[in-house]
Formats: C-alpha cells, structure tokens, sequence
C-alpha cells in the first residue's frame, strides 16, 4: 500500500425511492416540496386503516427476487450506466434482506427450504455482483438505519487505502411486516406523516427505497461529486434510543469533518438525520449546535420520502450530490412550525443557493452513528492518507461452541472430539449480569459472553474502543417470535423488545453498552463468511498506529429449530443444530511476542481464483517456506466444490502440511470461521510452531478467503 493521495470521485448514481427513479425524476420531486407518504399498499394487512408510509411505485420485476433484491439490482443498473467494466467489489447496506418474502412464506407455512434461498441479508450484494459482473468482495453490512452510510463509508476507506479502484457502494430496504409492525409497536410512528423539527410531530414515517454510488479513484469526466470523509461513533447508550445530549452524533460529525481535513464553517449544508420522532430529533440538534454555533442550511428530506431505514443514507448521498451539481437546497417537508426545544431553523421551502460541500447524517438503533463529507470535485485536498497498515495484534480470545466456553472447546478440539452442538443458555450466560441479560435472548447472549471471556482472557482492565461484529443470519429467536405472535394475534400485538432485538447489529450495539465501546461499530453478514467480513471491517477502520484503537473483532450465530433448517442451506433436514461463536480482542499496536493475524485473502469464486488465492498469499515457495498447517472451512452446501478448491489449492502450492476440516468439530453454522481462528490461536500457541512461521484458515466454497496467523 503507497502513501498516495487517492481522490474518491462519485462516478455514477443509481437511486430509487417513493419520489421516483433516478436523480431528474428526485430533484423535480424535491423542488415541488410535497410528501410522497402515504397509506400502505405494498402488502395487505388485517388490521385497517394502514399507517403511511413512503412505498416505490411500479417496481420493476426482476425475475423472481423479493422485493429488496429488486429495489437494489434496479439502482445498481442506474448507476453503472455508461461504464464499460465492473467494479472491483461491491458493498451495500440492508436489514431487511428477503425478508417480505420470507413473511409470506412462513404465513403459508412453506417448508420448503429452496424457497427462502434470498432470505439472508448477504444474497443482496451477492445479486447485485452477480449483475454488475464484479468478481471480487460482495459485503454486507448492517447497522440499522445508518447501513447505507456505513457502506459508502466503507467503500471511502477502501478507496483511499488503494485496496480497490472501482467500488458500487449504497443501501437498500424494503417494506416488511417486520418494520411496519416493528416501528409502530414502539410508538414512533405519526399516523399523519413525517414532520421532522416540526413541533406537533409524532414520530417517523418507515420506507424503502434504494441508492448506489459507484465511486472511483480514477477521475471521470464528469464527477458527480466527490465523498471527502467519513465519520463512525456508537453511543453506547441504549439499544433503541439516542444519547439524550447527542454526544454519539457529535462524535460521528465531528470524525467526519476530521477525516475530510475541514472545519465545521465549511460546511455549506447539513442533511440531517431528521426521522421525525421527538427524541430523535432533539438529540441530533444538540448534536449538530454542539459542532455548529451558528448551522448552515439544513433539513431533512424524510418528511418527503419517509424513513428508507438502510437505504436512507445512500439515498440522501446521492440527494447530496444532486446540491452540489444543482446548487439546490430541498426543504425541510412537513415542518411547519420548528420546534423550538430544537433551537434548528431547517429550511422550509427549497432554495437554490452555491453548494460546496454537504455533511450527511445516519443514525441508526444501537446507537449506530455514520455522517460524511460530500464536496464539489477537486475543491479541497483530499487528505493524506493513513500509511502502511500494521498487522493486527491479538490481546485476547474466546470462543463459544456446543462444548462449552473456550477451555471446553479446546480441551475437545485437543482430543480430536467434536466440538458441535448447542449449549444450554445457561452455560452461556454463567459470567454475565443477570440483571442486564435478562430480557436477551440466545443471540445477543452469545455474543456478549464472548466479548466478556476475550476481554478477561487479554489481562486488560480496560475493553476495546470498536466493534466489529459478524453474523449469517443474525438474531433468529427474536426474528421469529416477532412475526409468530403477529401472526397469531391477528396483527394486534407485535412484540417491542422482540423488534428491538431482531436487527442484525442487535449484539454488537449491546457488547458496546456493555464495554462502554464508543468508536465504529460495524455488523456485517456474510452467510458462511461473516467473520471475514467482520475483519475485513477492521482492518479497514483500524488504520492508526494506535494502543487506545483497539477492537472486538467476533462472529456469532444461533441455532433455531424452526428457522436454521430454512435458512442454512448447509443444514440437513433432522440433523442436529449446532451453532456459538469465536471473539479476538485485537489492536493496531505491534507487540514483540504476541500473536498476529491478517486477512490476506477474500475473493468469490473464479477460475483462476486459486491462483489468485497462491500469489496473495505470497507464492508457492513462501507457502512452502512459512507455513505449517492449514485449517479449512467447506460449509456442507459447497462440499463437492470446496473440495476440489482445497485440492487445487495443495496440488498448485506444493504444501504437504497437516489439514485440518474444522467444520468437522464445530459442526455447521454460519459463523464457524470464528471459532477456526480461535483453534488457531490455539494451536499456535501449544503447538510451539516457531516465530514467523503460520498457521492459514482457508474458507471454500461461494468465496475464497485466507486469514493468516502468526507470532512476531
């Protein structure tokens, strides 16, 4: 990696939402300043009259996709118009994956597993590769409602690390029996529309809606715009609600200016957050007042287009850039009266005014907090970027498995015994608070225990300041029991808590309350390679030389009778559930004698990938040279082609180095490769293999992936 400069340019623009299709159809809608909310339709409910909501009129069809796939393949093609070549890796933002579908399927009580082939979140990005032709990294990532933003975040970091030159970034959601309930069963829902800052609203309008940047190092000739920076925080604070004083959003603006090199009076406009519910909006004006003495211009567009969820930060990036290319300001829609508590005076009628430069806020359950920079091309200095990147550091482990905690899983793997299973919820929880877990189900359960056992494990007093957290499937139990009493009480009594606890970044936003961890927190879902994923993130955002920035870097799944044999395709109908987890405490800071890791390899499969795989890994003398020993994951769904990639992998490498198969002692479930890199630690730590010298973890099948391990 070079110390470049790396301007990131917005080459191209795909957007869909209830004002239209494409960016002429957005801006004409905007300047009419009207709601584009309005009663549901999308899907019948039982319980009339619908609440509004901001819905996508006329979707294409495209094949047989749920709706969010459809919502997010439409945009793609809008924003690769014109380019001749696909990106180099495709990042998007969602929570609701398949979902709508999956609703309908459960209803009619379909128990056929092929049917809810597009329920996972990652089948989104996977898609939409597959029609953009990009062959390198899909990802996934979900933060609640700053999804969208995190990606594009994301890509940025990428860009100007000069990981990649091309990348299609964005978010998408649809609208669901899940967040229609859900928001309502939370009491954030004005039945009368949206009025963000307005002083009689009520609560938020949800929606769906899709946007995809497509974003370049390599200037166009005609940018779009420019993104400058970006900024992650997490509150902390409370699964559902903001920091009254909006200390996580000021955090977030505050990195995000910080990463563009500006000061806050460069700021020309601020796209606010702005949902509409009380909370919401008076804790993101003290945020925004705390940065800005005297704010530029600012509103929020949702009074117009409802609450995209996901998809609501890459929609207002790429309204971001309509500003700067129509030196256009949309108005603040449904604010009649501004709330005076709010001490914000958002614009009320659009205005056409020079736009340099906008800052865009996300903020999303969790207290998942993502603003950017979005600026005029060239305008400013793009700044320097971070330099050569350490690998990461191991300060501590756990893992959790049908075995137990880590010793008892060691102790089997150590016996050559299989470590599969599920563990009673009990022996997950014995080093827990009883009053804090209390209303936490399996999932979240996991994934706190093994943040606690890694944090206990590395020595240190004090917990790490990021989460990076995976998961294939993410909070099954509460996904589950949410719909099922919806079903059962005739849609009359959705569950608040099971809501709450269902979004992906659920666990990751409670290990944060917990550990008081208040810097980027980051879910993604990657099916079988959510732990990559997760650590792919990392070694994104970890870019500082820097003890204090250090992070949780874990991957977690749960084990459903009901759900697990549906979703996981590597589950076999009556075969017994397995499922758990694996956590590494890890930091930037290089420390002689302790453990390093890196991921140096994450690709989707190819035909010349294992070739690829090789000179990642530094060709095949280095291999043979350093490395003594393999663990390898093939998910039971990709057995006979995981296979033969493990098999041309050693024949073209030339190893004869011990193999281990280490899905035959966790047993099948999505976030396996977390407690893989645990074994390895492990391994590498009784097994006195000499300092330099590593252990890989391959992953095969779908995706090609190596994580490399060593000591200094």
């Amino acid at each position: 990696m070079s110390s470049k400069k790396r301007n990131v340019y917005i080459v191209g623009i795909g957007i869909i939402s209830p004002l239209g299709y494409g960016l002429d159809a957005t801006e004409q809608a905007l300047r009419k300043n009207e709601s584009a909310i309005a009663p549901l339709h999308v899907f019948s409910i039982q319980q009339p009259p619908p609440l509004p909501v901001g819905q996508v009129q006329n979707l294409p069809d495209v094949t047989t996709f749920p709706r969010t796939h459809c919502l997010a393949i439409t945009a793609a093609r809008q924003a690769m118009e014109g380019c001749t070549h696909p990106p180099d890796a495709v990042i998007i933002g969602s929570t609701t994956g398949g979902i709508l579908t999956t609703e309908e399927l459960l209803a009619a009580q379909d128990q056929d597993a092929h049917n809810y082939r597009y329920h996972g979140l990652t089948t989104v990005a996977e898609e939409v590769a597959r029609e953009v032709q990009c062959s390198g990294q899909a990802l996934t990532v979900s933060t609640a409602c700053s999804s969208g933003t995190v990606a594009i975040g994301m890509a940025l970091k990428m860009l100007q690390s000069g990981k990649a030159e091309w990348i299609l970034a964005g978010g998408v959601d649809s609208l669901c029996h899940l967040t229609y309930f859900g928001f309502h069963s939370l009491q954030l829902v004005d039945p009368h529309g949206s009025r963000p800052f307005d002083k009689n609203r009520q609560g938020m309008s949800v929606a769906e809606g899709a946007a995809m940047l497509l974003l370049s190092t390599i200037k166009p000739k005609n940018p779009l715009g420019q993104i400058l920076g970006c900024g992650l925080s997490c509150d902390a604070y409370h699964p559902a609600s903001p920091h009254p004083e909006g200390k996580g959003a000021s955090r977030a603006m505050q990195k995000a200016l910080d990463s563009a090199a500006l000061k806050a009076e460069a700021i020309d406009y601020i796209n606010l957050h702005g949902t509409g519910t009380i909370e919401n909006d008076r804790a993101e004006s003290k945020a925004v007042r705390s940065i800005f003495p005297q704010p530029p211009p600012l509103s929020s567009i949702k009074g117009a287009t409802g609450h995209g969820l996901a998809a609501s930060g890459a929609i207002e990036a790429a309204i971001a850039a309509i500003c700067l290319q129509k030196g256009f300001i949309p108005a603040n829609t449904g604010c009649r009266q501004p709330d005076p508590e709010c001490q914000l005076t958002p614009i009320l009628h659009p205005d056409d005014l020079p736009i340099a430069t906008v800052l865009s806020n996300s903020f999303g359950f969790g207290g998942n907090n993502a603003c950017l920079v979005i600026a005029q091309p060239d305008l400013f200095s793009s700044p320097e970027p971070a330099g050569q990147s350490r690998p990461l550091t191991l300060l501590g482990k756990a893992c959790i498995t049908g075995a137990g905690h880590t010793q008892q899983s060691m102790e089997r793997f150590s016996q050559r015994e299989t470590m599969a299973g599920t563990v009673d919820l009990e022996t997950i929880s014995e080093q827990l608070p009883v009053r804090k877990v209390r209303r936490l189900k399996r999932f979240s359960r996991i994934a706190l225990a093994l943040a606690d056992a890694a944090r206990k494990d590395s020595g240190l007093d004090h917990s790490p300041h990021c989460v990076f957290m995976g998961s294939g499937w993410g909070s099954l139990s509460e996904t589950y029991d949410f719909l099922d009493k919806l079903q059962q009480s005739q849609e009359q009594f959705p569950s608040p808590i099971d809501f709450v606890g269902s979004v992906h970044n659920s666990a990751a936003g409670q290990i944060a309350i917990m550990h008081e961890a208040t810097g980027a927190n980051i879910t993604s879902s990657g099916g079988d390679y959510s732990f990559e994923q997760a650590l792919l993130a990392a070694d994104t955002f970890l870019d500082r030389d820097d003890s204090s920035n250090s992070a949780f870097v874990l991957a977690a799944d749960e084990a459903h009778t009901q759900f697990s044999p549906l979703l996981d395709p590597s589950i076999q109908p009556a075969a017994p559930l397995a499922d758990g987890g694996g956590c590494l405490y890890l930091c930037r800071q290089a420390m002689p004698g302790k453990l390093s890791l890196q991921l140096t390899f994450f690709r989707k499969k190819t035909n010349t990938v294992i070739d690829e795989l090789i000179t990642a890994s530094g060709g095949k003398e280095t291999l043979q040279r350093n490395c003594r020993m393999i663990l390898a994951g093939i998910p039971a769904a990709e057995a006979k082609e995981g296979q033969a990639q493990l098999d041309s992998f050693l024949e073209k490498s030339g190893l004869t180095i011990p193999v281990i198969p280490y899905r035959e002692f966790t047993g099948e479930f999505a976030s396996a490769s977390a407690v893989a890199a645990v074994m390895a630690v492990h391994l590498m730590e009784s097994a006195e293999i000499p300092a330099g010298k590593k252990i890989l973890v391959l992953g095969f099948g779908m995706n090609v992936t190596c994580m490399e391990f060593w000591r200094q």
